[in-house]
């Protein structure tokens, strides 16, 4: 979603970086551009005016001019403003309540609530152990009742049955009443919407508040709606009284204003993000870690609870074993490319990787999407049982058999092949500890003859490149407050090295290790 607005600001922010010194007017030129390019990511007027003067003001102080590198300390101004305007401090969903906890789903028609509230109901189920029941106090959507049904029994979540003419208050109150008889830690009460905003729903919407007394009122709030959210969230705010606020469709084109209005129009958090359709598409909102992405620093903690989140541990250590002794094998290739898929797939992951947002135009003309991950599936799939256990016995008649299966060419089969030998090759050598894997990620994933290992020239600008430099001995450092689980670096990937902390994604010298 913020791709545009990062792009345009890690332009602006570049010129800065590369100047020995600056002017005042520099500044006011680069706030200038700052100004026009929050503009039309749709960031509201008084927004823009707000956070351009702060940074203008900090910018042209004493810190800058005596900074050894002003540019990047106007970097580092911009983020922390944009951290300041999306919220200092990420915010969760509370749950510090008498049971059962009520939470209520308000937003406009189309925006996402039954499917959000489905998301939600999972995420408190499985994450956070919680016994939740879903009611839908939708009386006049078609079907609307029974969409929250269906995704009930798909999860495996309980929801309120359906008693005909009951009006949108009285379900509230018995689906209350049926969490405290039934033992139930939460209640979902998802609202009806309307296409516009109107007096109806919003009395509605009071008078709901009213008999069920939530202890969170959501905003479910389309991110794709631009300037209109903003108009959104102030009303049902005045009118409902909001605790939080849901951004959903965040995997999709919008420009990314609404993130950057309603937190700091309404005063609200933003603490939750939709990121797709499937039900597991559902992500705390890091106001930090977006500003990072936003400026192309990247996310690296994301990085590493999505790998904790989407792959089973002892599967990886088992896998990197394998790996180690030399015995992998194109099965286990498969499940890396899946695990792969699961956490977002190449664009997902590259996404966070810090300076790789910068060379975008550079990975999409190379190829590097992710259809080719299920092409590579689709290739091994075509393979019989013993093919995949001894991939030397494949032969010019078995690929062209193979290539037909899967719909490729022979040369994919040729490209797979040579993949798995690289990876099986670089880990066996990783485990002797002969030598390092600087291969290039797409060298390394055998994508398209992948790109070259850096050179110190080529390192030095892409240092030059990230905002405050490259880090001394690759990537940062993770954060001290990092989950115990989350700090032996990420687990086992395509070209990764499994749960130890050594080097973990080629080419990027993985995450450094205490200095010696």
């Amino acid at each position: 979603m913020f791709d545009n607005l990062s792009e345009k600001l890690g332009g602006i922010l570049d010129r800065l970086t590369r100047r020995g010194a600056l002017t005042e007017a520099d500044v006011d030129a680069a706030m200038r551009e700052v100004r026009r390019a929050l503009l039309e990511a749709d960031v509201s007027l008084d927004v823009v005016r707000s956070f351009t003067d702060k940074v203008r003001e900090q910018a042209i102080g004493a810190t800058v001019v005596k900074s050894v590198t002003p540019g990047q300390m106007v970097v580092k101004i911009v983020h922390d403003e944009l951290v300041a305007t999306l919220g200092d401090d990420g915010q969760t969903i509370d749950l510090n309540a008498v049971p059962p906890v009520a939470i209520m789903m308000v937003g406009l028609q189309g925006s996402g609530k039954t499917t959000t509230t489905a998301k939600l109901a999972r995420r408190l189920t499985s994450r956070d152990k919680r016994k939740v029941l879903m009611a839908s106090l939708d009386i006049y959507r078609p079907a609307a009742m029974e969409q929250l049904a269906v995704l009930g029994r798909d999860l495996d979540i309980q929801t309120l049955p359906i008693v005909a003419g009951q009006k949108p208050e009285q379900i509230a109150r018995r689906a209350l009443e049926a969490g405290k008889l039934g033992g139930y830690d939460v209640v979902l009460l998802d609202t009806a919407g309307r296409t516009t905003l109107d007096e109806e729903m919003m009395s509605e919407a009071a008078n709901i508040k009213a008999a069920a007394n939530p202890h969170e009122v959501l905003l479910v709030a389309d991110s794709l709606t631009g300037q209109d959210a903003v108009n959104l969230a102030r009303s049902f705010n005045e009118r409902v009284g909001l605790t939080g606020i849901v951004l959903t469709r965040v995997d999709g084109d919008g420009r990314g204003g609404a993130a950057l209005s309603m937190r700091q129009v309404t005063g609200k958090p933003i603490k939750l993000i939709g990121t797709g359709e499937k039900t597991d598409a559902l992500e705390d909102f890091h106001p930090s870690r977006i500003a990072g992405r936003i400026l192309g620093m990247g996310d690296v903690v994301s990085l590493v609870e999505k790998a904790a989140a989407n792959i089973d541990a002892e599967k990886a250590a088992r896998t990197a074993e394998k790996m180690r002794k030399g015995q992998f094998d194109l099965n286990d290739m498969r499940e890396q490319l899946l695990q792969m898929a699961n956490m977002g797939g190449i664009s997902g992951l590259m996404g966070m990787m810090p300076g790789v947002a910068k060379m975008k135009n550079q990975i999409a003309a190379a190829g590097l999407d992710d259809r080719i991950l299920k092409r590579q599936v689709a290739v091994i799939d075509s393979m019989t049982r013993q093919e995949r256990k001894n991939p030397d016995i494949l032969k010019a008649s078995r690929k062209k058999r193979i290539a037909a299966g899967a719909g490729q060419e022979v040369q994919e089969i040729n490209k797979l092949l040579k993949m798995h030998r690289n990876m099986a090759d670089m880990m066996k050598a990783m485990g002797s500890g002969k030598r390092g894997p600087m291969a290039g990620i797409a060298q390394a994933m055998g994508f398209g003859g992948g790109m070259p290992t850096p050179s110190p020239e080529q390192l030095k600008a892409l240092a030059e490149k990230m905002p405050g430099g490259l880090p001394q001995g690759g990537m940062p450092a993770l954060p001290k407050d990092l989950p115990a689980g989350l700090r032996g670096g990420l687990p086992n990937l395509p070209g990764l090295t499994g749960l130890s902390g050594k080097p973990t994604l080629p080419g990027l010298g993985g995450f450094p290790g205490k200095k010696k």
